[in-house]
Formats: C-alpha cells, structure tokens, sequence
C-alpha cells in the first residue's frame, strides 16, 4: 500500500513540475503579451447572490487596485441566466485579463492592496472563509486566442 502512495506522490510531484515549467516557460516567452484566466465558481443551491457579494466586496476592491496600477488590464464578471445540468453548472465566472502571465501567477500581487484597503485582516479572513464556504468547486482556465484567418 505504501508504494501505491509513493506512486501517487510521485505522479503528482512530476505533473506539479510539468505545469510549473510550462508557465514560467509561457512567462518568460511572453512577457509582454496579456495573459487571460477565467475563473468559474460552483455555489451551492441557494447561495449565488451572497457569493457573488462577497467576491464584490473583499476580493473585487484588490483586483481593482492592481488593474489601476496596471498590472491587470480588464476584470469581468459574468452569470448565467438560465441554469445549467448539475455536471455542467457554474454560477459566476470572472475574466481577469493580466498584463502578462508572470503576473497572472505572482502569489502577492495584490498582498499590498489587502493590507491598504481591510485594516482589520481577521474580518476579512473569516469573510473569505464563509466565500468559500458557499462553494461547491471552483476551476480556473487559461485562455489562449486562437486566429482565425
């Protein structure tokens, strides 16, 4: 049995190092080149709207921040009208364009602006943590333009 987890840690070490590469790859081949992710969230039934006001009220104000400093282009939210089978649902999905990938994958870029803006980091810790209470999953998908000609 040991080895079947040995086996499993490895598999997930080796595709941890895979992806790692190919966006520090990706980071320094396109530095300047915008950077796209799209970011779905599955909430459990019942629980949108107040997901969705609490991702505008703790974590929208630190996006906006970066885009006003420049290192986030565009930031967009977007719901569905209609609902979706189960297997396929998503209840709110935000695009946040960023200057670049190496940006896209730095953990503290908006560190700062958390400390500017909630002078009471507790409170917003235990917001954070009711947001992501209300979760059922949540993926994130990188965006890559295809042309067309």
């Amino acid at each position: 049995m040991l080895t079947v987890y040995k086996n499993v840690f490895c598999c997930l070490f080796l595709s941890s190092l895979l992806l790692t590469n190919s966006i520090q790859s990706h980071a320094q081949t396109k530095k300047d080149e915008p950077f796209t992710i799209e970011n779905y969230y599955k909430v459990k039934w019942g629980y949108a709207e107040e997901f969705i006001d609490l991702w505008k009220k703790n974590h929208y104000p630190v996006l906006k921040k970066a885009q006003e400093k420049g290192d986030i282009i565009r930031v967009t939210a977007e719901k569905p009208k209609l609902h979706s089978g189960e297997d396929t649902r998503w209840d709110f999905k935000v695009t946040i364009v960023f200057r670049n990938a190496e940006l896209a994958f730095d953990p503290n870029l908006t560190t700062p602006y958390k400390q500017q803006l909630y002078p009471d980091p507790d409170k917003l810790t235990k917001d954070e943590q009711h947001r992501f209470e209300l979760l059922l999953a949540h993926w994130d998908v990188m965006i890559e333009n295809v042309e067309l000609k």
